[in-house]
């Protein structure tokens, strides 16, 4: 049995990963700052669930605030999954997502450093490869033009992690991540915004054209996946994404399917910090973490559903923006 803190632990991937890690045995101290990056009721809904567990403890904090850090004590490993997301929320305010980042990044860093904790996974996403990236997208792809702040901001701290395995030996893991989804997750994100919109009736507001795709990788793989790059691994940079690469437009059509009702699309001008496509190449994770996506999109979009007519009496309040 392990001890790990875990960084935005309230936040939709934090939150599960968490959770498997207790059910694998662990402790698991987690931080959050509970901020309004979007509505706080998800947040808090999925921070109850956590502390009904024993072997879970939580403490309020922000990790771009460096002196609170200095209540933590040692652990086995840090799982920074903090970290403020969105591309286009970070056109609108990159400040937020260079203090979050790699500020926060940095000072998780330290507390690794000063407490001698020898692993660090780093969440990163696949914004990283820009607009030119070859599908599927290895590792080695170019990461060093990013189209929005957002991806940016991820690539500053993977280099803030190099810097310290290279200093200090810190054996660091950088997973990115390829569009995740899921029960409880970002209710600004598309699959809650589209399967909200539908179930309740409202229209779909779609950017662009519909046909920009995407590899969906349900959230337990992604869980899993990261769970599994807490093992030593020196410095490594790793993909983990789902298999099955769908329009959003097809996409629409299948979440409409499950939930039984027809969708109204209204269509908006498409956004330049998007990408047009993203799917992972996978075969590194294979390799080092014996990892692979094992949630179909049909069964995931199924559980997504479910999970929301399960909640809908409050998640029908929810915000979308």
């Amino acid at each position: 049995m392990a001890h790990y803190l875990v960084t935005g632990v309230a936040g939709f991937i934090g939150a599960r990963t968490s959770g498997m890690l207790i059910e694998q045995g662990h402790t698991v101290t987690g931080v959050d700052n509970l901020n309004d990056a979007y509505d706080v009721r998800m947040k808090e809904y999925r921070l109850r669930l956590l502390q009904a567990l024993p072997a879970f403890t939580f403490h309020k904090l922000d990790i771009s605030d460096r002196s609170a850090l200095a209540v933590l004590p040692a652990f086995d490993g840090v799982v920074n999954l903090a970290a403020r997301a969105g591309v286009r929320a970070s056109v609108e305010d990159p400040w937020e997502f260079v203090q979050t980042n790699i500020i926060g990044t940095l000072n998780l860093l330290e507390l690794c450093r000063q407490k001698n904790i020898r692993k660090f996974v780093l969440a990163s996403t696949s914004s990283i490869y820009g607009a030119n990236a070859p599908i599927p997208t290895p590792e080695t792809a170019d990461s060093d033009h990013p189209l929005q702040p957002y991806a940016a901001s991820k690539k500053g701290a993977e280099v803030l992690c190099h810097s310290y395995h290279a200093l200090y030996g810190l054996d660091v893991s950088v997973v990115r991540y390829f569009t995740v989804y899921g029960p409880a997750g970002r209710p600004d994100m598309s699959m809650f915004r589209f399967t909200k919109w539908i179930s309740e009736g409202q229209p779909v507001q779609l950017y662009g054209d519909g046909e920009q795709s995407r590899g969906f990788t349900y959230v337990d793989d992604i869980a899993r996946g990261t769970i599994a790059a807490l093992r030593p691994l020196g410095y490594e940079i790793i993909n983990l994404g789902g298999h099955e690469v769908v329009s959003i437009n097809v996409l629409i059509g299948m979440l409409a399917e499950t939930i039984g009702r027809q969708a109204t699309i209204e269509h908006l001008p498409p956004n330049l910090a998007d990408m047009l496509t993203s799917q992972a190449d996978v075969s590194r994770a294979q390799s080092l973490l014996s990892w692979q996506p094992q949630v179909g999109l049909r069964q995931g979009l199924q559980r997504l559903v479910d999970w929301y007519k399960a909640e809908r009496n409050w998640v029908k309040d929810l915000s979308t923006s």
